[in-house]
């Protein structure tokens, strides 16, 4: 699962990295957490969007609560009425430097980032719709962990190739884009640091 990443270069940079339309003014990047902005290659283009498919909860007494943003969705999961028409319809990618993972203790938790080697900036999958909440919205596809997560967790971002991101969003064909969706087979970059991990996580379905 990941609740934090990182992206921090300019977009019309990250634009011309992805061959897309530079973006229209936006808030986006840097350290990106469930809710906030983040950049999403889609149709063609580069934009701003909140991190996370709206959740409708109630209350005990049935008032409508706060929504929570889902901002992991599970490979397994993907033909589930949450994410269906998404993954058949709004496949995207979304631009990350590095994403982290929670390490040590309970209440002393610190971050741990991984990136791909000799890449600036990599293709994680992604779906993408728009919602009455909050407005146009991505998550992050989750797949099982490769061997360089370690026992940090059991669950990774899809990291897509080049090649693989260009399928990602072109098949129509809901199998081809599930083989996509496996442990990165070509080695992260770990980096474990002392910097707490002090944001409580979103969901994942």
């Amino acid at each position: 699962m990941c609740n934090l990443y990182r992206m921090t270069k300019p977009a019309d940079e990250v634009a011309r990295m992805f061959g897309v339309e530079a973006p229209a003014p936006g808030n986006a990047g840097g350290e990106v957490y469930p809710g906030y902005p983040g950049w999403v290659v889609a149709d063609g283009r580069i934009s701003s969007m909140a991190w996370g498919f709206p959740l409708v909860l109630k209350g005990k007494k049935g008032q409508p609560l706060k929504p929570k943003p889902v901002n992991n969705a599970r490979t397994d999961k993907l033909g589930s009425p949450f994410w269906r028409h998404a993954f058949e319809n709004g496949r995207c990618l979304i631009p990350v430097e590095a994403f982290a993972e929670a390490a040590g203790e309970k209440g002393a938790k610190t971050r741990s980032w991984f990136s791909v080697p000799g890449q600036p900036v990599f293709a994680a999958a992604g779906l993408w719709r728009n919602s009455a909440e909050f407005g146009p919205c991505y998550t992050m596809v989750m797949t099982q962990a490769c061997a360089d997560i370690g026992d940090l967790h059991d669950r990774m971002p899809v990291i897509l190739t080049q090649e693989e991101a260009a399928r990602w969003v072109e098949t129509s064909s809901r199998d081809e884009a599930l083989s996509l969706c496996r442990p990165w087979p070509h080695g992260l970059c770990v980096e474990h640091t002392a910097q707490a991990w002090t944001r409580s996580s979103a969901a994942s379905r």
